[in-house]
C-alpha cells in the first residue's frame, strides 16, 4: 500500500504575509457604539458609588484618578502582547481578516473579563507584603501601587517595541516581588515590614515555568494525533494560498479556537488588572469598597450564623492548647498574633484562639449592624481588615498542614465555609471594574496589535503556519489558559501560545527561527530581574516624597 507523504512545506518567503485591509465602516461605528456605552456605564456606576460616601479631598480624586489611569494604561499595554497572540493564527491561515479578527478578540475578551471570578485578581494581591495590603491608603500604599504598575508599563512597552512577545503576567508578578523585597530591605528602619510571600511566588512562579512547557509538549502532540486522524485532509496540513480563506469546516475550527484564546485571556489575563483597581479602589474609597454591600440580607445572616459556628468550633480546640489556663486574648491582641503569623509564617500555640477570638468579634458586630450597608463609615476599614487577616491566617494553616489535628470532618467544614463566606464579604469585583478592564485591553490589541502577531506569524517557523498548527496551538493554549483560570493561577497567554506555535514547528519538522526564539527566551529570563529592580528601585523613590 502506498504511503501518503506529507505536503511539502512552504518557506514564509513565498508564503502569504500579513496585509492591512480596511475596517468598514459599519464596523468602527459598532465599536465606538459599545466604547461610548462602556465608558458611559463606567462614569455612571463610578459616581453612584462616589455618592454614597463623604466628599473626598481634591488630593484623593487626584491620587485615585492617577491610579487608575496606570491600572487601565497597564491592561491598554497588556493588549499590545497578550492578545496580540490569540489573534496571530486566525489572522496568517485567513481564518479571518485581521480587524475582524481584533474586533472579534477584543469582544470575547471582554465577556471573559465578565465572566472572571476573582479568585486570580487576589491571589496576585496575596504576593504583596501583608502590611502594605493591611494600609494600602496610607502613602506607603501609593508609593507601592504606582511603582509595581510603572515598572510593568516600562517593560512592556520596550519589549512591544522591539516586537518581543513578552509576558505582562511575568512583567506584573516581578513589578510586585520588586516591591516586597524592597520593603524587606528597609525593615531595618521600618518598623512591622515584611517581604513577599515566598510560597505564593513558589506557587505562582511553577505556573508560569511549567504552563509553556505544557504549551510546547501539549500542542506538538495534538499536531502529531491530528496528522493521523485526519490523513485524508491533506489540505489541513497546508499553508492558505494568497488570501484564500480556508474550507468552512477548518475555518470554523480556528475562529472557534480563537474565540476560547480571546475568552480565556480576558478572564485570566483581565482579573490582574482587576486586582490591582480593587487594591486602588480600597486604599482610595474604603467606605464603598471595602466590603461587599451587594450581599443580600439571607447571605448576611448566613455569614453570621457560620462565623459564629466557627468560633464555637475553634474555642474548644484552643482550650486543649498550651494556652488553655490562659484566657483567651482581646480583639487586639488577636489581630496582632495573626498579622505576626502572616509575616512570619510561625505557628504559636496563640493562633487558633486569636482567629477564634475574630470570629466571635466579627459575628457581634455584623449582627449588631443588621446589614454590610449598614456599616458606619468609621468601623468599615476596620471590619475588612479583621476579614482579610482571618483569611490569610486560615489560609496559612492549611497550606502548612497547621490547623489542630483535633478538628473531625463537619469541623474542617465549618471552618471551610466560614474562610468562603469572608473571601465572598471582601473578595469581589463590582462589574463596572470588569468592563473597564475589558475596554482596556480591547483598545490596546486594536492599536498595537500588528507588532506581536507579525512575531507569532512570520518569526517563530521558518514555514508559513498551516491550519492543522494554529488549530494546535490555540486548542491547547484555550485548555492551559482555562483550567489555570479554574483553580486560580495566573498564566502566561503569550508564553503558553508561543510555545505551542513552537511545538507544532519542531513537530512539522518546519523548523524555528532561533534569532526570534533566542530574544523571546531573553525577555523571559530578563523581565524577572529587570521588574524587579525597576519596581525596587521606584518604591524606594517614590517612599521618599510621602
Amino acid at each position: 500500500m502506498k504511503t501518503q507523504s506529507p505536503p511539502p512545506v512552504v518557506p514564509l518567503t513565498t508564503a502569504p504575509q500579513l496585509a492591512d485591509s480596511a475596517t468598514p465602516i459599519v464596523v468602527k461605528l459598532i465599536f465606538f457604539l459599545i466604547v461610548l456605552a462602556g465608558f458611559g456605564f463606567i462614569g455612571v456606576s463610578l459616581t453612584t458609588d462616589l455618592a454614597s460616601v463623604p466628599a473626598l479631598a481634591s488630593a484623593s480624586i487626584l491620587l485615585l484618578g492617577l491610579a487608575l489611569f496606570a491600572a487601565l494604561s497597564f491592561e491598554f499595554v497588556n493588549g499590545f502582547h497578550d492578545t496580540a497572540n490569540a489573534v496571530a493564527t486566525v489572522i496568517y491561515t485567513n481564518a479571518l481578516p485581521a480587524n475582524v479578527a481584533v474586533v472579534w478578540a477584543g469582544i470575547f475578551n471582554f465577556l471573559g473579563a465578565l465572566a472572571a471570578s476573582g479568585a486570580v485578581a487576589y491571589g496576585i494581591l496575596a504576593l504583596l507584603p501583608v502590611e502594605l495590603i493591611l494600609n494600602v491608603s496610607s502613602g506607603t500604599g501609593y508609593a507601592m501601587i504606582f511603582a509595581l504598575l510603572l515598572a510593568a508599563i516600562i517593560w512592556n512597552l520596550g519589549t512591544w517595541y522591539l516586537g518581543i512577545p513578552a509576558s505582562s503576567s511575568h512583567t506584573l508578578i516581578g513589578s510586585i516581588i520588586g516591591v516586597g523585597v524592597m520593603n524587606q530591605l528597609l525593615s531595618s528602619s521600618m518598623a512591622g515590614t515584611s517581604g513577599i510571600d515566598m510560597e505564593q511566588v513558589t506557587k505562582v512562579g511553577k505556573a508560569l515555568l511549567f504552563s509553556p512547557l505544557i504549551g510546547f509538549t501539549l500542542a506538538a502532540v495534538v499536531f502529531v494525533l491530528m496528522r493521523v486522524a485526519f490523513k485524508r485532509l491533506p489540505q489541513l496540513f497546508e499553508p492558505p494560498v494568497g488570501k484564500t480563506p480556508p474550507p468552512w469546516g477548518i475555518r470554523a475550527v480556528l475562529i472557534f479556537t480563537c474565540t476560547g484564546v480571546s475568552f480565556a485571556h480576558g478572564s485570566n489575563d483581565g482579573q490582574k488588572g482587576m486586582g490591582l483597581i480593587m487594591l486602588i479602589l480600597i486604599g482610595s474609597v474604603p467606605v464603598a469598597y471595602s466590603l461587599n454591600q451587594t450581599l443580600t440580607q439571607q447571605q448576611t445572616q448566613s455569614f453570621i450564623q457560620v462565623s459564629q459556628q466557627a468560633s464555637q468550633v475553634l474555642l474548644p480546640i484552643a482550650s486543649t492548647t498550651t494556652v488553655a489556663k490562659m484566657t483567651a486574648p482581646d480583639p487586639q491582641v488577636a489581630r496582632a498574633a495573626l498579622t505576626g503569623y502572616i509575616q512570619s509564617h510561625q505557628i504559636t500555640p496563640v493562633i487558633v484562639p486569636a482567629l477564634a477570638v475574630l470570629a466571635t468579634e466579627l459575628s457581634q458586630e455584623v449582627a449588631a449592624y443588621g446589614n454590610f450597608n449598614n456599616v458606619p463609615d468609621a468601623k468599615v476599614a476596620d471590619l475588612r481588615k479583621d476579614m482579610y487577616i482571618s483569611i490569610a491566617a486560615l489560609k496559612q494553616l492549611d497550606k502548612q498542614q497547621q490547623m489542630p489535628s483535633t478538628l473531625n470532618a463537619e469541623a474542617k467544614q465549618t471552618v471551610t465555609s466560614y474562610r468562603k463566606q469572608l473571601e465572598q464579604t471582601t473578595q469581589y469585583i463590582p462589574i463596572w471594574v470588569k468592563v473597564a478592564v475589558a475596554l482596556a485591553l480591547g483598545l490596546g490589541t486594536m492599536v498595537g496589535w500588528k507588532r506581536i502577531v507579525v512575531t507569532v506569524g512570520e518569526k517563530i517557523g521558518k514555514t508559513h503556519l498551516t491550519y492543522a498548527q494554529g488549530m494546535s496551538a490555540e486548542l491547547v493554549a484555550m485548555g492551559t489558559i482555562l483550567s489555570a483560570d479554574a483553580v486560580g493561577m495566573p498564566v502566561s497567554t503569550t508564553h503558553v501560545l508561543n510555545s505551542a506555535v513552537a511545538g507544532t514547528m519542531v513537530a512539522n519538522k518546519s523548523g524555528l527561527q532561533w534569532g526570534t526564539i533566542r530574544n523571546i527566551l531573553s525577555a523571559w529570563v530578563l523581565t524577572l530581574p529587570v521588574t524587579i529592580v525597576l519596581s525596587g528601585g521606584l518604591y524606594w523613590l517614590f517612599l521618599k516624597f510621602v
